[in-house]
């Protein structure tokens, strides 16, 4: 029994590990923001990343269930209306297990005002990773990736990254 457990904690740390050094090695690689082609969860818009470029993004991988990723929804809502007209746009990827219906009905709660998708494994390793949420991927007008925030990031830092890309 305890050799059982033994194995089992070795393997986690083992999986823990590899899964931080993908992540660590990605993470700065200089690279492009990556082509996807998804519908918002109102179904009424889709989201294509090279119908984007030209624009700044925040892009945000969340979910509902996630504390953090909650906290940052109303001021990334304010990032998203003060930037609007700069060319900008905060797009939100949910990776909920729990379909569209569960998301929509929390965006329609919280009256979220930028464009939410369902993402899943792919998408979030074709941006290098995602181990936890909320991460964040700023992009500038050219499609590049330029900065990543894993886990919660204040408004103030935001706001300062954003304004220099804007300038």
């Amino acid at each position: 029994m305890k050799i059982s457990r033994s194995v089992s904690i070795i393997f986690a740390g083992f999986l823990l590990c590899a899964g931080l050094l993908c992540h660590v090695g990605n993470a700065d690689a200089a690279k492009k923001m990556p082509e996807f082609s998804l519908k918002t969860v109102a179904g009424d818009q889709v989201v294509d990343s090279t119908a984007l470029r030209g624009k700044i993004l925040l892009i945000n991988f969340w979910a509902t269930w996630c504390p953090p990723c909650r906290k940052e929804i109303p001021f990334l809502m304010e990032l998203h209306k003060k930037y609007q007209r700069k060319e900008f746009s905060v797009i939100g990827i949910s990776l909920d297990q729990g379909g569209k219906r569960l998301v929509q009905k929390f965006v329609d709660k919280l009256q979220i005002n930028y464009p939410i998708v369902i993402g899943d494994a792919k998408i979030a390793k074709s941006f290098g990773g995602v181990v936890g949420i909320p991460v964040s991927f700023l992009v500038d007008r050219e499609g590049n990736l330029v900065k990543r925030y894993d886990g919660y990031v204040s408004e103030n830092i935001l706001a300062k990254d954003i304004e220099r890309l804007l300038d």
